[in-house]
């Protein structure tokens, strides 16, 4: 039976989980997801657990967040005086906003405190920090 090996390109569905059983990300309802097993368009835990599988087999695997999106960054959250904000954004809690970053690509950042005076920018992304539970279908193998 043919096996998932670096090089492939695969096909999975998947569920997202976080520890609690939160649901983050779904396959389900579309298609599955492509990558390339290798080519860094995954997550790396995510590329290791698929590598091996075969053809139909199912696992469910926890991957730590080292091998997902690190830990969290307390350097990329700021405190950003509202007087530096444009005054055509209406800052709002848990709203998503880009900014250029010092090495001139853009990032999103996430507002995660509002005061009369600063808006707190979080630039970690979402799942940084967090231990994530998958369950894997190997679908396809090219």
């Amino acid at each position: 039976m043919a096996q998932a090996k670096e090089g492939d390109t695969v096909k999975i569905h998947y569920t997202g989980k976080l520890e609690d059983g939160t649901v983050f990300d779904s396959s389900e309802g579309r298609d599955p997801l492509t990558f390339t097993i290798g080519s860094g368009q995954v997550i790396s835990g995510f590329e290791e657990a698929v590598l091996g599988m075969g053809l139909d087999e199912k696992k469910n695997v926890t991957i730590p967040s080292d091998k997902a999106y690190g830990e969290r960054n307390e350097k990329l959250v700021m405190d950003v005086p509202r007087n530096q904000v444009p005054e055509d954004i209406n800052p709002e809690l848990g709203q998503k906003l880009q900014m250029q970053g010092p090495d001139e690509q853009m990032v999103i950042v996430e507002i995660t405190a509002l005061t009369e005076e600063n808006i707190t920018l979080d630039a970690n992304p979402p799942l940084a920090g967090k231990d994530l539970v998958f369950d894997i279908e190997l679908v396809e193998i090219d």
